[in-house]
């Protein structure tokens, strides 16, 4: 019996309490296909980029049928991506979030928290892949409009960091350079920078955005 038909067949009859289990148990079964699906997305994109890249060669990747793709992620491939690129910017964000959490000064927060995103940019096979071979896919979301998009996402999501030492206006306006900095230089590495590197990027930190901080804001 294929995985689809078992997720799909009615659960027996059972004991009080039993039938909640058998939801929940139906949901992680649900759940981990979609995170074999969008693994199996991230590793085409790996090979072929996101526009060479079908339905048929996610399924075959994931160990699923096209059908399950389809009935898991609505929006056929468009619907995939979105997905894959939910999942990847949440797991962003939250590994940035772990480091942050563990910074005892405004400029410990800052340096983590940068070279913590540019590792994870650098480091992240797809979105090089794409980058190098397929670079329309990403490079719109960086420019004007899209730009702004994801500077207030990241300045949003940093801000109550930093807020701990600065106020509320500066937590966002650092936030915001912060970002621009790892994004810029994740896309266009200049030398003796390296965004990755917790020491360069507390050179660029005590150079760059320090400095530009309301002196009244600042620790002692």
């Amino acid at each position: 019996m294929s995985q689809v038909s078992v997720v799909l067949v009615p659960a027996p009859v059972e004991k009080q309490g039993n039938g909640k289990r058998g939801v929940e148990q139906r949901g992680n079964e649900k759940r981990g296909v979609e995170q074999r699906v969008i693994e199996g997305a991230l590793r085409c994109i790996c090979r072929w980029g996101v526009a060479k890249t079908s339905l048929d060669d996610v399924a075959r990747e994931a160990g699923c049928s096209r059908a399950t793709v389809y009935r898991l992620f609505p929006g056929a491939k468009a619907g995939l991506m979105e997905a894959v690129a939910r999942t990847e910017i949440a797991r962003f964000f939250a590994g940035i979030g772990e480091r942050l959490e563990q910074a005892e000064s405004l400029e410990d927060a800052l340096v983590v928290g940068m070279a913590e995103a540019g590792c994870r940019l650098l480091d992240h096979k797809p979105l090089q892949y794409l980058l190098v071979n397929e670079p329309e896919a990403v490079l719109p979301r960086l420019a004007f409009a899209e730009m702004e998009q994801v500077l207030r996402v990241a300045s949003t999501f940093a801000a109550p960091y930093l807020a701990r030492w600065l106020a509320p206006d500066d937590a966002l306006r650092a936030a915001e350079w912060a970002a621009r900095l790892v994004i810029s230089y994740s896309i266009t590495p200049a030398p003796g920078t390296a965004i990755d590197d917790e020491g360069s990027v507390r050179a660029l930190v005590r150079s760059f955005v320090l400095p530009g901080l309301t002196n009244r804001n600042l620790p002692k």
